[in-house]
């Protein structure tokens, strides 16, 4: 989940730098950071889910 929110926190960040705009607060710096931030947590295992500690690609015998 988080892959696919830093994936379009990145295409926007894309967009605003080519633009050369800004959203408020937000430009392309502050955006690569968020984006990072996402990348950094998807990659540690947050925001994974386990449906009462069944995971899909693994059966338990």
């Amino acid at each position: 989940m988080f892959a696919i929110i830093a994936a379009v926190i990145f295409g926007l960040a894309l967009i605003l730098d080519l633009a050369d705009a800004t959203l408020g607060t937000l430009n392309g710096g502050t955006m690569l950071i968020a984006g990072l931030l996402c990348i950094s947590l998807h990659l540690a295992g947050i925001g994974t889910s386990r449906a009462n500690g069944f995971s899909f690609g693994r059966r338990r015998r």
